[in-house]
């Protein structure tokens, strides 16, 4: 049994480590870079309208609109490269932002180059490579944009209605009149210049800061959840810890009742031939039901020793959801034949849900419907409510007990729990543990009517269209 709970524990822990690998993470950037590439396409395409039309500025339209569209082509691509499952790399990002900022470099080059008000939108692709690349990356962008603001300030195509024109001083003006209203142009254009640099400085703000809080409150929240995680996983590790050391004190205890319990049989057997049921019909009917629990303790102590080293999808079988709520409660009838059970299904459940009968989840489901007959009264009963679609499975098991003991709800899961009321303790451990393995979650609440109620959420297995198989 230890060995085949280290197994699970190994693949448990080795499914982990795959879905945390770092490719997932560069996807999850990649997704980030398309939906701010899809922003920056909409600002550009209302800056140009804004300045073509409300400013009355000239701009070589054709030229800008075609270096929008090679944007939004290399958009489409990257929209196109996400519904692949080919791993990303930090290479490919930052080749990616390095043709956001070719595409942004295009657009300056065509409004004025390093006079354009807006240039301060190079500091958004060296933000973005600074907080989803590795350092290097970084120094790599400040090295590109600012090239590229380099080259800007000496090749550019001016804006020539914002432009400043100033009147020759050495050219003869024969009508002082006509001069003056040069001079008066001049000053006119200048503050138009000045006022809208003013303001393409007070926009650069704005959206920047915007720009980098947005980042640092998503960094932030990305950074809670990873430390979440990483209590959760360290939770985790030690449950598992506690799992492995009583599985391995089970396999010594299964080990050494192996030869007492063989001995017990036979003395059973013999005094079931020593006291034949016509002579000593109580005693013989004694004799059988002891023999009847020997026979229960050797098929554990043999289920044990044959799960040992046996894997999750290898220690059960695809099986219906109803069926096997149904095996379950079979089983569970073996133990408490007497106890009253209401059974709730859900109307609306999906016929052909299947789920992998795994046999640790089974010996689960058992210990709660035994805990919770062992708390109600024998006239009360407990119910059982069960609900599914095709992703997961709702299961309700309440009593009409005391309810739970306040030390459940502080260390369930934690570590076993010895309560002398409600007889849990490390079958509760092994039952929360056992079903968190398999994807699954527990709820223990005190119902106000009062006794308690157990709520299990067991994932479903997925299968694709048109596959009804089942098996091992």
């Amino acid at each position: 049994m230890a060995v085949g709970l280290t197994s699970q524990i190994a693949e448990f822990n080795m499914l982990s480590h795959v879905s945390s690998r770092p490719g997932s993470s560069a996807l999850q950037n990649l997704s980030w870079l398309f939906i701010l590439r899809n922003l920056m396409i909409l600002s550009e395409s209302v800056l140009i309208f804004l300045t073509t039309f409300g400013l009355n500025i000239k701009l070589p339209q054709q030229q800008l609109w075609l270096v929008v569209m090679s944007i939004i082509a290399v958009n489409i691509y990257t929209w196109l490269r996400l519904q692949i499952d080919d791993p990303v790399t930090d290479q490919e990002i930052f080749s990616q932002l390095a043709v956001d900022v070719l595409g942004i470099t295009a657009l300056l080059y065509l409004t004025g180059g390093a006079s354009n008000p807006i240039i301060w939108v190079y500091l958004l692709p060296l933000i973005i490579t600074a907080i989803m690349l590795p350092q290097a990356y970084a120094w790599y962008m400040v090295i590109l944009t600012t090239s590229m603001y380099t080259i800007l300030m000496a090749y550019n195509v001016p804006l020539p209605s914002i432009e400043p024109h100033i009147p020759n001083p050495d050219m003869v003006h024969d009508n002082i009149e006509h001069l003056e209203m040069l001079h008066q142009a001049h000053a006119t254009s200048d503050r138009h210049y000045f006022n809208l640099h003013i303001f393409g400085m007070w926009f650069g703000f704005v959206f920047s800061a915007g720009l980098v809080a947005f980042f640092v409150v998503e960094l932030a929240r990305t950074l809670k959840v990873q430390e979440r995680s990483l209590a959760e996983a360290r939770e985790s590790a030690l449950r598992d810890e506690r799992v492995v050391a009583l599985g391995t004190l089970a396999a010594s205890a299964a080990h050494d009742m192996g030869t007492p319990l063989g001995t017990i049989a036979i003395l059973a057997h013999e005094l079931e031939n020593d006291y034949p049921i016509h002579r000593y019909p109580e005693l013989h009917e004694r004799v059988v039901i002891m023999q009847q629990q020997l026979d229960r303790c050797k098929k554990a102590l043999s289920v044990m020793s044959a799960s040992a080293g046996e894997m999750r999808a290898e220690s059960g079988s695809i099986m219906p959801v109803a069926d096997y709520l149904d095996d379950v409660l079979k089983q569970w009838r073996t133990h408490q034949p007497s106890t009253k059970l209401r059974l709730f299904i859900d109307p609306s459940i999906v016929e052909d849900a299947k789920i992998i009968a795994e046999r640790t989840l089974t010996h689960a489901l058992i210990n709660i419907l035994n805990n919770a007959a062992e708390a109600s009264p024998p006239e009360q009963g407990l119910e059982f409510h069960a609900g599914w679609d095709r992703e997961q499975a709702i299961i309700k098991i309440r009593d009409f007990g005391p309810g739970f003991p306040p030390e459940v709800f502080q260390l369930v899961g934690k570590q076993p729990v010895a309560s002398k009321k409600r007889g849990m303790g490390v079958g509760l451990f092994l039952t929360y543990s056992t079903i968190s393995r398999v994807g699954g979650k527990v709820n223990f609440d005190n119902m106000d009517s009062g006794g308690a109620c157990v709520e299990i959420t067991l994932p479903l297995l997925q299968l694709k269209h048109g596959d009804d198989s089942t098996g091992n």
